[in-house]
């Protein structure tokens, strides 16, 4: 299948074209959403941070935004201050152009007078890069422009066996093609640390991903007191069958295929490079889509044993199930069954491009069943209380 998407002056790629309106604070959000009411064609993108952080939170809400911001399915952005918060346009402003060059407003509500005024300005704004953004024509891309993000969420015995298996075939064809493959999910390879490890394209990488996975457990023990593998696997994988992290972890990693890891990233890093990476991010679903797309991630795969119906602002998220009574049962959010592997009417590598097929055509343009919905959670994760 041919792919068409939208190529950047910043050298990316997009296979959306979102005119984004965000909230520079929390404070900012009434404004930026009557914004994006009254502009169609404009997306909303939430930001619940922005002032009352210290400067390590802060430091990482800005690194995650203006990667959302930087991704190739963004056209331009409007951001909405409020004027007395700790992310100010300069410190906004300065993380985005550091990313990328594309076009950027910044409006601020007590300068303009208010909310209504700064609605009206911050229209006019958005309406104007509506405009441009649809002048654009889509060009032809190939697998190697792709980026695809790697995420798995509700999972149940069939994620391992089924799912993720088949998603690391359509992994392995990205890999191989040239293109970029993102996992996260740092709590969720406990237990699969040493194959991790053993799958570094150099032993420096190897021993980073290992280190990091180690490190992520003995963190989270020391500053709550509680071992993580206590309460992962959650309830809801524990009732679909999931009975210890390690046995959960082994299953999470299929889904990253076969070739070596080029890299291990921290949490809220872009990624500009081919090949395949790790994030150190959380075991919570949101926050780790978000983190996938703040990497770069034009689309994300998500698989789910159990369902979960979660989306994202700036990029598709193609729900996979390997559970074939979830994919009729929540057939209103799972876009892709892979369960005839279990029966053996189909191979992984035919399901693997199938998948590849149906993960191109949303590429192209097909909605996933989480845009349809109008699913666009955002999370960012904060590892110190508010000032």
């Amino acid at each position: 299948m041919e792919l068409y998407g939208y190529r950047r002056p910043d050298g990316r790629v997009g296979i959306r074209n979102h005119v984004v309106v965000m909230p520079g604070v929390l404070c900012g959000e009434v404004a930026s959403r009557k914004i994006v009411e009254k502009v169609p064609g404009t997306t909303f993108l939430s930001n619940p941070n922005g002032c009352g952080q210290n400067h390590i939170d802060l430091a990482t809400t800005v690194d995650i935004l203006s990667g959302m911001i930087a991704n190739g399915n963004v056209y331009g952005v409007l951001v909405v201050g409020l004027g007395c918060e700790f992310m100010t346009e300069d410190v906004i402003k300065k993380a985005v152009r550091a990313k990328t060059n594309k076009p950027f407003y910044y409006l601020c509500i007590q300068e303009e007078g208010g909310i209504a005024r700064t609605v009206e300005k911050g229209s006019a704004i958005a309406a104007k890069m509506v405009e441009e953004a649809s002048a654009l024509k889509k060009e032809k891309i190939e697998l190697s422009d792709l980026i695809l993000g790697l995420e798995c969420g509700g999972s149940d015995p069939t994620s391992g066996f089924s799912s993720n298996t088949v998603l690391g075939k359509v992994t392995d064809r990205i890999i191989e093609a040239g293109g970029t493959a993102i996992m996260s999910e740092t709590a969720e390879c406990i237990g699969a640390e040493h194959i991790m490890r053993d799958r570094g394209r150099t032993p420096e990488i190897g021993k980073q991903l290992y280190d990091t996975i180690l490190k992520w457990e003995k963190d989270r023990l020391e500053e709550s007191g509680e071992n993580i593998r206590d309460s992962n696997p959650s309830p809801g994988n524990q009732e679909g069958g999931i009975t210890t992290l390690s046995e959960k972890s082994l299953g999470c990693i299929h889904k990253s295929g076969s070739h070596p890891f080029d890299g291990c990233y921290e949490y809220g890093k872009i990624i500009d490079e081919k090949g395949l990476y790790f994030i150190n991010a959380s075991a919570y679903d949101v926050v780790n889509t978000v983190a996938l797309v703040a990497a770069g991630s034009q689309v994300v795969a998500f698989t789910t044993g159990r369902g979960n119906p979660i989306g994202n602002p700036i990029a598709p998220v193609v729900k996979i199930t390997g559970n074939h009574d979830a994919a009729l049962w929540l057939e209103d959010f799972i876009d892709f069954d892979t369960s005839q592997t279990i029966t053996g009417e189909k191979t992984f590598a035919e399901l693997g491009e199938e998948m590849l097929e149906k993960i191109c055509s949303i590429c192209n343009g097909e909605p996933t069943k989480s845009e349809i919905n109008g699913a666009c959670e955002m999370s960012i994760n904060q590892d110190f209380s508010y000032t």
